[in-house]
């Protein structure tokens, strides 16, 4: 083990001690040992390594977790073994993890493996490149990168009420409870102690994603069928996904699997028109045709991702858009090529609320942080 690294594991275990953690001479050598046959640039192996080692008692785990996120995520740590990682490109620090299919062969792993604290040196870098212009390696750590993104979509208020304690509200307005309130009264004779309220609960707005699988989306595609997998397993049933290029083809239950390598090739499997050629209307107007009018798109949020490249008639886009936009809640554009004034983005255009681009890694992350305030 690298004499920087020692000091490194050295430094962490004085850190935890100075925090109050019971952590002697014989668990830091516990810690060496363990790393010794882990990875040392991983850090699920460093955390988990350090918490099988370093902590005893489970009222310990909340300072471990606090004193190894300042210490290896942080930025105020100076010296020699100083690890340039910050608390913002956590996510992008995990493409280090293994992901089946997309890792390179075993002995360009061992002859490229990265020092500790510098591979995510570039992620910043990384994040911010568009995928067409990555590396077959870039490539494979944004798809392990994406593949750990999490999307929280709109939330929207129900018919049905939960009390609460404030008879203000800054999210939603709250009722007076009488159903409540007459039967708390009975324990007190009939006389009020205590007024009760309620507001009305919250449930996620369904998710539809309408992904564009045509020959100019090539670069693209893989990399938002990935996003939409991983939209899918983290909001489950909220979340229909769709895919066309001259044709529309529901991918859903194809995508219901864990591994993104199985969905995304189950996927392609059900998708006949992959990488052919374009016709976002006439695709938009089977959706609206046979889902939309069917309450599927019924208060949802609808995120179509495409260049707007359409070769049939921008009349159809149009009406395709209108006729949506007046059935769901609110329609995101994705465009990878944002600047590129496409025919089909003039069309469509009166009729999207929020138009974003899709070409990078920073592209999905505003998506998914503007969601939750639609």
């Amino acid at each position: 083990m690298a004499d920087a690294f020692t000091g490194v594991l050295v430094g962490f275990g004085d850190e935890l001690r100075h925090a109050g953690v019971a952590v002697g001479t014989g668990d830091v050598l516990t810690y060496f040992a363990a790393m010794a046959t882990l990875d040392s640039s991983d850090l699920a192996d460093l955390y988990w390594g350090g918490r099988a080692t370093l902590v005893s008692r489970h009222e310990d785990i909340p300072v471990y977790d606090t004193v190894f996120r300042r210490y290896f995520l942080g930025e105020d740590v100076s010296g020699e073994t100083r690890l340039l990682l910050r608390a913002q490109t956590a996510a992008e620090t995990e493409a280090a993890l293994v992901m089946p299919g997309t890792d390179p062969d075993e002995d360009q792993r061992d002859a490229d493996k990265p020092s500790l604290g510098w591979m995510a040196s570039n992620a910043d870098v990384l994040k911010h490149r568009s995928f067409a212009a990555c590396t077959p390696r870039e490539l494979a750590a944004l798809r392990r990168i994406v593949n750990r993104m999490r999307l929280t979509p709109p939330r929207r208020r129900s018919r049905r009420y939960r009390s609460t304690n404030r008879p203000r509200s800054r999210h939603g307005r709250t009722y007076l409870d009488m159903r409540r309130t007459a039967r708390e009264s009975m324990r007190t004779y009939g006389d009020p102690a205590r007024l009760y309220f309620k507001k009305r609960k919250t449930r996620p707005r369904r998710l539809i994603l309408i992904l564009d699988v045509s020959g100019s989306m090539a670069d693209y595609s893989r990399h938002l069928l990935q996003f939409a997998h991983t939209t899918r397993r983290a909001v489950s049933a909220r979340v229909e996904v769709f895919c066309f290029g001259t044709r529309l083809t529901r991918i859903t239950r194809e995508l219901n699997r864990r591994k993104p390598d199985d969905a995304l090739d189950q996927a392609a499997r059900a998708v006949s028109d992959w990488d052919g050629g374009t016709r976002i209307g006439e695709s938009l107007d089977t959706f609206v045709k046979r889902h939309a009018r069917a309450g599927l798109a019924r208060g949802a949020v609808v995120v179509i991702c495409s260049d707007g490249l359409d070769r049939g008639d921008p009349e159809t886009l149009a009406h395709a858009m209108e006729r949506l936009h007046r059935l769901c809640y609110r329609i995101v554009w994705l465009n990878p090529h944002k600047s590129h004034t496409a025919l089909g983005m003039i069309a469509a255009g009166p009729h999207i609320d929020l138009l974003l681009s899709g070409h990078d890694l920073a592209s999905l992350e505003e998506l998914a942080s503007v969601l939750p305030g639609l």
